[in-house]
């Protein structure tokens, strides 16, 4: 018995000594954290109070993707860099508004002589966002201040930006590597039939493709058609642009595999000379060269042993003055869910609620709701349009701004427009419904599992291990048809067209902004200095200033953030570095396809989404 009570005594001994221990590690954990936020929060202090005074560079050294709404504001992204490294860099969301402020901020700043495009670790953004960053880039080079890009390589991205510099140089080893655009899915067709998965399709559109992975092995030939289209036209907006910075004809810029093939023979492989001859950079020099040239514009700094410049993410950009009346700024970047707003999507309680506070605000005289999303849910996407309607009858004025994509759901959320401006390679339209529930009954009687019971009636009668009866299918087609005649109204009433002309040119099918504007689908081409001009305009505004709806995350949400992002941006190679390249490619997507399915989260399972959008590569 003795012996019994001493190993009872032993254990909670030993177990209240644990809980000591986890206690004082979890402690001393957050007292690190709050050190370690301490030095970087002094450390950027001091980096600040120490810059050396004196003219130099805007050095635009982006790292990582270009979206209008990061999840983390730039302030405290910056700080995360600070603490927890640059290992999420790649991973790493910047604002296309700071950075468009930072560019004209510079180009009336006495300090800054001109600006160099070091795009390295660039990893991407949309057409129109870059269209937009070359604009600004363009005003800052007709003050009269030069811009330089420098680079060992150029990606499609990178080269679209470096287009707008005065002068580019290349590396003797690098390549500007130009070689179009494609659009490629996933299609589950044969291994949902191996899995013995009852897919039940729902779908109204000829060219609503979101659905065609799960009744497919391949694309459909009317949305091959489609899709060839606007990627297509895309495509020559991108030559066009290019071509027109570097006073080449498009055709020069990239005149097709073959012709590039036989020159590149021509010059034993010689990408770096390919670019130089084609007038796709001006001068191939080695970093050690660029760098000297670079000193001789901008002057040496003692304290970087370079050339003097600041970086973008080191300028401070000044307050502007705010005026008694305001244009407010709605995001609505991503999917378009239901709930509160996560980080990458859309949610439609948060994005109603901020549409609404600025509805109430005396000081509020337009909106403009700034889109970005190929859609999503359709309770989400009417409870957002609804509240952007009521803003109107309000007598608000209201202007849609697309940037890079506006379609299924996110053109329904602009539907109560006054007034809509898309880029020409803004992808929009897309106006269909589909709605899809996957049953397991098969896959479970393939291993003795049955599923067997009594309901009141067919409508109550539905799980996920039972197949869907007539009655539930019925009723959901009916729900989904609904929903789009719904669409189809609300496009016809906003357009001053009839649901008939509207029908010919929605099914599904997705337009680029310039295809859009000959449709009648949005008002006029042009980009987000457009758009509050023309909100200003319809409240009769002579001066006003921006206000941007969107919720700052907390110091703690950064912290955790930049842990997260440096663990997924080490994980992933590490698992990568096992696997054949090919499969890790394809994991990569699997994962991608994966993560856009997980947020469908409408009540009804009805959802207005154009799932090729976003896969341009």
């Amino acid at each position: 018995m003795r012996t019994i009570w001493r190993f009872i005594a032993g254990f909670f001994k030993w177990g209240w000594r644990l809980l000591n221990f986890i206690r004082s590690l979890v402690l001393n954990l957050i007292f690190i954290a709050i050190v370690l936020a301490g030095i970087g929060v002094w450390s950027q202090m001091k980096s600040t109070a120490s810059t050396e005074p004196g003219r130099g560079a805007l050095l635009l050294d982006i790292s990582g993707v270009i979206v209008d709404k990061p999840s983390v504001s730039n302030k405290l992204g910056a700080l995360g860099r600070q603490l927890f490294g640059a290992s999420s860099d790649r991973l790493q969301e910047n604002s296309l508004f700071d950075i468009i402020d930072a560019i004209r901020q510079a180009k009336d700043d006495r300090n800054i002589t001109g600006i160099v495009l070091d795009l390295k670790n660039f990893t991407g953004a949309d057409q129109p966002s870059m269209q937009y960053i070359g604009k600004a880039l363009r005003e800052f080079r007709d003050s009269g201040k030069p811009v330089y890009a420098i680079g060992e390589s150029y990606s499609q991205g990178q080269y679209y930006l470096a287009s707008f510099a005065n002068k580019i140089w290349l590396s003797p080893q690098g390549m500007v590597d130009l070689h179009g655009f494609a659009t490629n899915g996933l299609y589950y067709k044969s291994l949902l039939d191996k899995l013995k998965v009852s897919t039940h399709v729902f779908r109204v559109g000829t060219y609503k493709s979101a659905v065609e992975p799960f009744i497919r092995d391949d694309m459909s030939p009317a949305a091959r058609e489609a899709d060839s289209r606007w990627v297509g036209e895309l495509w020559q907006n991108y030559l066009n642009t290019v071509a027109a910075n570097r006073q080449i004809a498009p055709q020069q810029a990239f005149p097709g595999a073959p012709v590039m093939l036989a020159a590149l023979q021509k010059l034993d492989g010689d990408t770096a000379k390919y670019a130089l001859d084609n007038k796709l950079v001006d001068e191939l020099a080695t970093p050690s060269t660029v760098n000297k040239a670079l000193v001789k514009e901008f002057g040496w700094s003692k304290k970087d042993k370079d050339y003097r410049a600041v970086s973008i993410y080191d300028y401070t950009l000044n307050k502007k003055p705010d005026q008694a009346a305001t244009v407010a700024v709605i995001f609505a970047n991503g999917a378009i869910m239901d709930g509160p707003e996560t980080a990458g999507n859309v949610g439609g309680d948060t994005t109603a609620t901020q549409i609404r506070d600025a509805r109430l605000d005396p000081k509020v005289k337009a909106i403009v709701l700034r889109v970005n999303s190929p859609g999503g849910s359709v309770t989400a996407s009417e409870l957002i349009r609804s509240e952007l309607a009521a803003a109107r009858e309000a007598g608000k004025p209201v202007v849609v701004s697309m940037g890079g994509m506006a379609a299924s759901g996110g053109y329904w959320i602009s539907t109560p427009a006054n007034y809509i401006i898309a880029s020409p390679s803004t992808l929009t339209g897309s106006i269909g419904i589909f709605g899809i529930i996957n049953t397991l009954e098969n896959s479970l009687d393939a291993i003795g599992v049955h599923t067997d019971g009594v309901a009141t009636s067919p409508l109550a009668d539905v799980a996920l291990t039972k197949s869907l009866n007539p009655e539930v299918q019925q009723m959901m087609q009916l729900s989904i048809e609904t929903g789009y005649k719904r669409f189809i109204n609300l496009v016809s009433q906003s357009r001053n067209k009839t649901p008939q002309q509207i029908d010919q040119i929605a099914q599904g099918h997705v337009w680029t902004g310039q295809d859009a504007k000959g449709n009648g689908l949005v008002d006029s081409l042009g980009d987000f200095d457009d758009a509050v001009a023309k909100a200003a305009e319809l409240a009769k505004l002579k001066q006003w200033s921006l206000s941007f709806y969107q919720e700052q995350p907390t110091f703690w949400d950064t912290v955790f953030d930049s842990l997260n992002g440096s663990v997924r941006a080490m994980l992933p190679e590490a698992l990568q570095a096992a696997l054949p390249a090919p499969l890790a490619g394809a994991a990569q997507v699997v994962k991608a396809e994966g993560d856009k399915l997980a947020t469908f989260n409408d009540p009804q399972n009805r959802y207005a989404f154009c799932l090729n959008c976003g896969n341009v590569r």
